[in-house]
């Protein structure tokens, strides 16, 4: 997801987000374990999506 697209997102889509992208994290990471991957740069790109949609987060909770 791109910054714009999630500033355009309310918290409570932000936290839905959040929890769907560390489940699909969580099944990258068994896959990667048993060698089923297919695209292993999606683990990272996951994990920057993660983070973005946290910073975004709290901005939007302090504000």
């Amino acid at each position: 997801m791109k910054k714009q697209e999630i500033k355009k997102l309310s918290k409570d889509q932000i936290v839905k987000n959040i929890d769907k992208f560390k489940k699909d994290l969580f099944n990258f990471r068994f896959q990667k374990m048993n060698s089923q991957i297919t695209n292993p740069a999606k683990i990272s790109e996951i994990k920057k999506t993660i983070a973005r949609l946290k910073t975004i987060l709290k901005g939007k909770l302090n504000a």
